[in-house]
């Protein structure tokens, strides 16, 4: 089995470093670390370098950024990462245990950089919700077989909610594998905007989706 990471960056500069020293142990192990850069006007893609194996560049857009980061993929599994977000390190025996249970997509449960106690909250609620529903979101580290993401035909190319359109197409499929064992995403969206501003944010663009709100609309409230 051989995983392709793919990181879709915008301006990470002060991310990304951090999130690609944690991939080099799997780089060693035969794996591969693939950045997708929607146009970043920062040293992104010059900091990144020498920790990756290959540099795609694409029209800016989540989606349209993962869609070019897989046709480049050498990998059996693709695993989708936010460029702020760290893996644990047993993550190949975990993508294993995931491929001989017969699942071909999953997540991982979530824990939040952030020390307030409101963040253990919040976190806690997003494995619980992503658990029931089998739903999952872009900084849960979603993985997918490579043959079941190309039938899939890829990430649906919104504005937003990519991650969400994509967890109900492969739900049809099976549900997903859901490790208890946590990644580790930035909490700095809840503390630069407000912990319960973003919260009621998050929770609006999700229902305005569910309610067919256009994905074009939703990322001009997100943006704003």
């Amino acid at each position: 089995m051989k995983i392709s990471i793919i990181i879709p960056t915008l301006n990470e500069a002060e991310a990304i470093i951090a999130s690609l020293q944690g991939l080099q142990y799997l780089r060693h192990l035969g794996h591969e670390v693939i950045v997708a850069d929607g146009g970043s006007l920062d040293s992104t893609l010059s900091l990144a370098m020498p920790y990756i194996d290959a540099k795609v560049l694409s029209d800016k857009g989540r989606a349209k950024q993962l869609n070019a980061g897989t046709r480049i993929a050498n990998g059996d599994v693709l695993l989708f990462l936010h460029a702020d977000t760290l893996l644990p390190e047993n993550i190949e025996s975990i993508l294993l245990e995931a491929l001989s249970l017969g699942f071909s997509w999953g997540r991982f449960d979530v824990r939040l950089s952030g020390q307030q106690f409101m963040f253990r909250i919040i976190e806690k609620m997003i494995n619980i919700r992503s658990r029931v529903s089998g739903i999952a979101t872009g900084d849960q580290a979603i993985f997918i077989r490579k043959d079941v993401f190309a039938e899939e035909g890829g990430f649906p190319e919104i504005a937003l909610m990519e991650d969400i359109a994509m967890s109900k197409r492969l739900k049809k499929r099976s549900r997903p594998f859901c490790s208890r064992v946590r990644v580790i995403t930035s909490s700095r969206r809840w503390e630069d905007q407000g912990i319960w501003k973003t919260i009621f944010l998050m929770w609006c663009l999700r229902l305005a989706y569910l309610c067919g709100v256009k994905s074009d609309r939703l990322a001009q409230l997100y943006r704003s």
